[in-house]
């Protein structure tokens, strides 16, 4: 098995919506806000050889919205998809699987790209994987949530006959003989969250459980989370969990950090040393 950091640009969102009940004044030194209380993320996907797959953890949010949608999240960076892919010696033809840890639209948003008149998917010859629940879910999305369930992201994939369930198992889901899949429910209903076997180690791709370093401490909960309290639950017992077994994670949205391991202080876990996945 070989891992690639894959990354696919920048973008800004609302600070307090990203810390939740945490004062700005607390927020503001782990992550500086612009004038207009934006914070700058990265949207950072993984690349996975296992045999003769080649997967792809998430994809970014694509290029397809029109300007008025793209212009409220400031993309930013010199980083695409195609140009991460190419600088391992990769084209998106090459993707076997797609793994779609949920469909929020920064994390699905390259799954589908238009051609001409017709959205159609971006890796034509890959399987597309989600699971049931959270494809009900996204599919008929509750009203305050909608908005990051694009239609246009996500129906295409299974017109295209693309798609695939993983099952939901209520353990760790087998995915392949190196990865597993855990399964959270705080964020939005069953996000996927891969969990790696790779050089004697074990790597868990954080999604949106864990945004970024700054958000370990346990109060530290993004404001888009529809259930708070029980993400709340499932860092403090994942957080225990990986720092007891030694885990590195991987971080999708933490603009500096790509990987970190996790020490016991006085004040409960926190980050420990960070480093880049190739370093692992």
């Amino acid at each position: 098995m070989q891992l690639y950091s894959i990354h696919t640009g920048n973008f800004k969102l609302d600070g307090g919506a990203m810390f939740g009940v945490v004062p700005k004044s607390i927020w503001n030194k782990l992550n500086p806000a612009d004038e207009n209380n934006l914070c700058n993320w990265a949207m950072r996907c993984l690349l996975i050889q296992d045999g003769n797959r080649l997967i792809l953890v998430d994809n970014g949010i694509g290029d397809k919205q029109d300007a008025k949608f793209m212009g409220h999240y400031f993309l930013n960076g010199d980083d695409t998809l195609d140009k991460s892919l190419a600088r391992q010696g990769f084209h998106r033809n090459d993707i076997t699987d797609v793994f779609l840890t949920h469909l929020h639209f920064d994390h699905c948003g390259g799954s589908i790209v238009r051609e001409g008149d017709k959205l159609v998917p971006a890796f034509k010859n890959a399987i597309y994987w989600s699971n049931e629940r959270h494809w009900e879910w996204a599919t008929k999305p509750n009203e305050r949530e909608k908005a990051s369930f694009l239609k246009e992201n996500i129906l295409p994939i299974q017109e295209s006959g693309q798609l695939k369930f993983i099952e939901d198992n209520g353990v760790l889901a087998s995915f392949t003989d190196n990865i597993k899949v855990r399964f959270a429910n705080g964020h939005t209903d069953a996000m996927m969250l891969p969990q790696l076997s790779y050089k004697g180690k074990t790597i868990v791709y954080m999604a949106d459980l864990l945004p970024s370093t700054g958000h370990i401490p346990l109060p530290y909960v993004m404001a888009y989370d529809m259930f708070p309290l029980t993400t709340l639950q499932e860092k403090k017992a994942f957080l225990q969990e990986a720092q007891q077994n030694e885990y590195i994670l991987f971080f999708e949205h933490d603009l500096k950090t790509e990987c970190c391991t996790l020490v016991q202080t006085e004040k409960g876990i926190r980050a420990g040393d960070s480093f880049l996945l190739s370093e692992v």
